[in-house]
This record gives C-alpha cells, structure tokens and sequence, in this order.
C-alpha cells in the first residue's frame, strides 16, 4: 500500500448554499499512528510523550514510556493548551469532564444520522469516513454532549466556531454536522489538503498549530485525539470499501 500523505481535494471557498453537490473524495494512506490510553482522562499538566518514524515514513506516537532502545523512541516537548479551550478540556464521565456527557447507548445511533453525514460530504467535499470518525471521537454520536470548554453538539462546534460556519442550532444533527463539516473543509483548505493538520486545527485550532510552525502541536489531548480520529478514519474507510465490493 502506498505511504504517501493523506490529501484532501482543495476547493476555492466553502459554499454557502446547502444544496448537495455529488463529488468523489479518494485519499491515500495515513502517516500517522498513536499509541495511546484513556483520551480524555485527568492526567498531569506535562506528562512525558515518545514518538519515532519507522521505515515507511509512519510518525508513531505514545504516552507510554517505550522500553528497549532498538526503535529510536524520542521524548518530545509537551505543553499546556491555553485554559478554556477544546484542546484543554478534559472528556467523558470522570469529575470536571462533559457537563453533558454521552448517554445515547442505541446502536441505531450510528447511522440515525447517515443522510446528513452524505449530505455534508456531497457539499464540503470532505470523505464519509472522516465526518463519522470526528463525530464518534467527538460525542459518540450522541448530539447532547456539551464539553467543559463549552463544545456542543455531534461534532462539538465551540460558540465561536458556530457563529464563524453560521450554524443555526447546534442541537440539530443536520445543522451540527455541516457546520463541523463545512469547518474540515476551511481546515483542509488552509492546510493544503493534509488530513492530519487539518484533524488537528479541528480540536487544537489553527492559533495553536501556527505558534509551532503549523506542526501538530505539542499538546497531550491532542495528540491522542489525532490518533484515535485516524484509527476511526481508517476503520470507517475500510468498512465502507468492504461494503463497496
């Protein structure tokens, strides 16, 4: 399988129209793995985080103190996100995480929600698999969940970026979804189509990459979240290519 860098298709200037535009969007492989324990759990400000490149270019990533030396692990810089922000919040059920959490347990939740997620995609061109992804990472596909920073929604939109990608509820599936649809886009855009920036501006913010040389920045939060939005990615894409044959 090709290692090239994943690319998303570029378009000029997101639409403001909702009609739905029928586009392809094939990506290749991703370059970038983690390794890594209880995303959103309460952890210490600067715990330590490894990475190493292996042969076919993967950026590897773990909290997880490697043992051996045979693999070149590194430790790198870790810093705090600013407080308030998507980036600093801690998720789930544990004490100070959601003030909503996820309670939606159906399995139907998965595909309640399918005519939107294509609607989306037609429209911002951005791939099925990657919308579904951020939106199990980011709410479970339960569309109550509100963060601790104040994130809302399927696919958590803070208050600023509602009003930037001109969401009208952000309660409603359909609206929530395009607006964090239309936002990958923006994203992808800026980045020149790579997927891994572009999933990371989506929870870090572009403020966050550009004060590190528009790298991922050296956050823990988002570090995990980058690498279970590309696990999913890659589980959703396989699925739907399974479902293709």
């Amino acid at each position: 399988m090709s290692r090239r860098p994943h690319r998303l298709r570029a378009r000029s200037r997101p639409r403001r129209s909702r009609a739905p535009v029928v586009v392809g969007a094939a990506l290749g492989a991703v370059l970038v793995a983690a390794v890594v324990v209880g995303l959103y759990r309460p952890r210490p400000a600067h715990a330590d985080i490894y990475t190493y490149t292996d042969a076919d270019g993967v950026v590897h990533f773990t909290n997880i103190k490697p043992r051996g030396r045979d693999k070149g692990w590194k430790k790198i810089l870790v810093e705090d996100p600013d407080r308030g922000t998507k980036a600093a919040a801690a998720r789930g059920r544990c004490p100070r995480c959601d003030v909503v959490p996820a309670r939606d347990r159906s399995p139907d939740r998965y595909h309640r929600y399918d005519a939107f997620i294509l609607e989306a995609a037609a429209l911002y061109r951005i791939p099925v698999p990657l919308i579904r992804a951020v939106i199990h990472v980011e709410s479970d596909y339960d569309p109550r969940v509100v963060s601790s920073a104040g994130a809302r929604g399927l696919m958590q939109l803070m208050p600023s970026v509602e009003q930037d990608m001109r969401v009208g509820n952000v309660y409603d599936p359909r609206d929530n979804i395009l607006g964090g649809t239309r936002l990958l886009r923006v994203l992808a855009n800026k980045y020149d189509g790579d997927l891994v920036l572009t999933i990371a501006a989506y929870h870090a913010g572009a403020g966050s990459l550009a004060r590190y040389g528009n790298q991922v920045p050296p956050f823990v939060n988002t570090r995990k979240y980058l690498g279970m939005v590309l696990a999913r990615y890659e589980t959703y894409k396989a699925a739907a290519e399974r479902g293709a044959r």
